[in-house]
């Protein structure tokens, strides 16, 4: 009953101060007609608190997210159902979605009445311009008198969470390699001289070669069958990220890090669409290790960037280390490097040209921004400074892209797979 008078509406609280000031006056007047209006506006707003307080219905609530990952600019639908699982029809309610305000705020909906075991299906819509991980409810739902004097508020604790990635921009095909490295059965053999019966066949996996089908095991198991004659081979690199704070100017869509993670959800997906294994590395070290047989880390790699923030590390020396100790697994060094930076500075590209070991691809895509500023140290983050990494880098061997936004990397990109590109200028 207490918390039924504290969800008086402010139409309940002026019917109670009215009745209880009239009853006052009535008593000083002597006015008995007064009291009885005073009573009965006194007793109206407590017996609707009585009524709502002593309701026994019960709710059960289903929410689904579709899709519950999306790129930023994209809509997603949220479907709600309400179900009253009790014997009693419920009153008025008024059914309010907590979404937050980058999704574009509260929704609410009014239901008149939920017969007994009734259900009710509600939807709507929301979109977000900016990426990041967002909790979607819990739902709640107020519960209301006919005459509006008393509402009550009930909260579900079922709350689901939408995950808004960086805007991904198809990538063309281009000529890189990595580092192959052996994930099959055996190494390769020749088939067994005695004829195709004797080789081992197992089942048909994702990307085997149809050619390797053993079309009499396959008739004997009713499924697809493939020989093991054949080493099966991934191709392997890495996806560098520079999240430091110094590296990148501008803040909102247009700053120069929104742009870089997005060009590096464009390279992931586009690479792992490709079946190369990736790891992720940014300049605090290892963020993701390499792709796993179950496909995965498409998303692995998309929630990790959503969430991506700038760094307050003043150097690459973590994330170099990372790649110096990869690079030291293999002869060829770690195949194929491709990282995403902001602005580098002489020593830092130096350095970051030093990790090219062997005959591995390593493409560095420097996202400028559009025009000309300053970051917050002071230094340029155009036009000459860009020009002397790019020239340090491609002094190491690695190729350079050099683009103002994440839209401008599908045409670019074309020239990572060429060793001899040139700078391109900014305004070009």
């Amino acid at each position: 009953m207490r918390r039924a008078l504290a969800g008086l509406t402010t139409r309940g609280r002026s019917f109670v101060a009215a009745g209880a000031t009239a009853i006052v006056c009535a008593f000083v007047l002597g006015e008995r007609d007064l009291l009885r209006a005073g009573v009965l506006v006194l007793a109206l707003p407590l017996l609707c608190t009585l009524a709502v307080s002593r309701t026994r219905y019960r709710l059960a609530c289903a929410r689904r997210l579709d899709p519950p990952r999306l790129p930023v600019g994209r809509e997603a639908r949220v479907d709600l159902r309400l179900e009253n699982v009790s014997r009693l029809p419920s009153g008025l309610l008024m059914v309010e979605d907590r979404v937050p305000y980058a999704l574009g705020g509260r929704a609410r909906f009014v239901l008149d009445r939920i017969e007994s075991h009734g259900k009710r299906r509600l939807g709507y819509r929301i979109r977000s311009d900016v990426r990041g991980r967002f909790r979607v409810g819990p739902l709640t739902v107020r519960l209301a008198d006919p005459f509006g004097m008393v509402e009550l508020v009930r909260s579900f604790s079922l709350a689901d969470t939408l995950t808004v990635t960086p805007a991904i921009h198809p990538l063309p095909s281009a000529r890189l390699s990595g580092t192959w490295s052996g994930g099959g059965d055996s190494v390769a053999r020749a088939v067994s001289a005695a004829g195709e019966d004797d080789v081992t066949p197992r089942e048909y996996r994702h990307g085997d070669d149809l050619r390797r089908v053993h079309w009499r095991s396959t008739a004997r198991h009713g499924e697809l069958m493939v020989r093991r004659e054949e080493q099966h081979f991934k191709n392997s690199g890495t996806l560098f990220l520079d999240t430091r704070r110094t590296a990148h100017w501008g803040d909102g869509p247009g700053g120069t890090f929104e742009q870089a993670v997005s060009a590096t959800a464009s390279i992931g997906v586009h690479l792992v669409r490709t079946g190369m294994n990736l790891r992720y590395i940014t300049d605090g070290g290892e963020a993701l290790a390499a792709a796993r047989a179950d496909g995965t880390f498409e998303g692995l790699l998309l929630d990790a960037l959503a969430v991506a923030r700038r760094s307050k590390e003043r150097s690459l020396s973590a994330g170099l280390s990372a790649l110096r100790g990869r690079a030291g697994a293999t002869r060829e060094g770690d195949g194929l490097v491709i990282g995403v930076f902001g602005v580098l500075s002489e020593d830092e590209a130096r350095s970051l040209a030093a990790v090219r070991r062997g005959t591995g691809t390593c493409v560095a895509v420097l996202v400028l921004g559009r025009g000309r500023a300053t970051s917050a140290t002071g230094a340029d983050t155009g036009g000459t400074a860009a020009e002397r990494a790019t020239a340090l880098l491609r002094a190491g061997g690695w190729r350079v892209l050099v683009v103002r936004s994440a839209a401008e990397l599908a045409g670019a990109w074309a020239q990572a797979g060429q060793a001899g590109d040139e700078f391109v200028r900014d305004g070009a």
